[in-house]
């Protein structure tokens, strides 16, 4: 082979970061040396993979259908020496098994700690690496094979990988305790409040469209906020109302601070969701993690 890991590996860095100097900080490398291993990999292909644009090196049609293949070599690379060392002890190999795992945030915060505290217990070799985002930052760190597996909270848009359904959330809509609000409103009490929404990109968001829109038909006053705590902290103080899911409210109803108001709506939930980038290998504690079956992604 006369291309080098460490070459596509170079590759990918500059790819992402956008320069040599970047680059060659993410990998630990002088910028020289990135510089020199990138025209290293460049001479031993028919055209060049970037265009050079200042200091600036942007991806021209060769290096954007090169850079997903380049991803997946270097990602089957490290699972294949985590697999060598999988079977072992964590004390004769020196390093724990690594799980990644990107999940949005109601997944992240209310879902996962009790699932990733058992699966330590029982598997104290593994490590898990857990990267909380919005649901189009999941899919795109799973798209760039920086976690072995994403959870979502709305749909999969992107084409390319594989989705499966992992299990119901059901979704609640509340209000502040000491709310005017009645506590079991009607439909015109629903569509003059203010709703508290999270960003567009938000799988809870999508999800709150979905089950709430087409009974209300439009959010007649709504605040947008960063995350579902923020949304539980401002629905508490009486800013409005929300519909989350029942995990992420369930610590502030048991205090008080929220009631779950009894609306004319039909029982809301979404289904959580699994995805996966074929070409990554997903090891079996993942999968005892999450409650899959072992040919879940038979075809990946």
């Amino acid at each position: 082979m006369r291309i080098s890991l460490r070459q596509w590996q170079v590759f990918v860095a500059v790819a992402d970061a956008g320069t040599t100097a970047a680059a060659g900080a993410q990998l630990a490398l002088s910028q020289s040396a990135t510089s020199a291993a990138l025209n290293e990999l460049e001479a031993q292909l028919p055209s060049p993979l970037f265009d050079r644009i200042g200091r600036r090196l942007i991806l021209n049609a060769q290096g954007r259908a090169l850079l997903d293949p380049a991803r997946g070599l270097l990602a089957a690379a490290a699972d294949l020496e985590a697999m060598a060392g999988a079977g072992r002890p964590a004390s004769a190999t020196g390093v724990p098994l690594q799980l990644r795992i990107g999940a949005s945030t109601t997944i992240g915060n209310y879902l996962l700690p009790a699932r990733v505290a058992a699966l330590l217990a029982d598997q104290p070799h593994v490590d898990v690496d857990l990267r909380i985002g919005n649901s189009a930052e999941v899919v795109a760190a799973v798209q760039r094979l920086e976690v072995d597996l994403g959870l979502i909270e709305g749909p999969c848009h992107e084409s390319g990988l594989n989705v499966l359904p992992w299990q119901q959330d059901a979704l609640v809509i509340v209000a502040a305790a000491a709310s005017p609000l009645s506590a079991r409103p009607d439909l015109s009490d629903l569509s003059a409040a203010r709703w508290l929404l999270r960003e567009p990109g938000s799988g809870t968001r999508e999800a709150v469209e979905q089950a709430v829109l087409p009974h209300l038909h439009h959010f007649a006053r709504a605040m947008q906020l960063g995350s579902t705590e923020a949304i539980k902290q401002a629905a508490a103080a009486g800013l409005g109302v929300a519909c989350l899911s029942r995990h992420a409210v369930a610590d502030l109803v048991a205090l008080g601070s929220l009631r779950i108001l009894d609306t004319p709506l039909p029982p809301l939930s979404r289904q959580l969701w699994v995805v996966h980038h074929p070409g990554k290998h997903v090891p079996p504690p993942l999968r005892a993690l999450l409650g899959l079956a072992a040919d879940a992604f038979a075809s990946g």
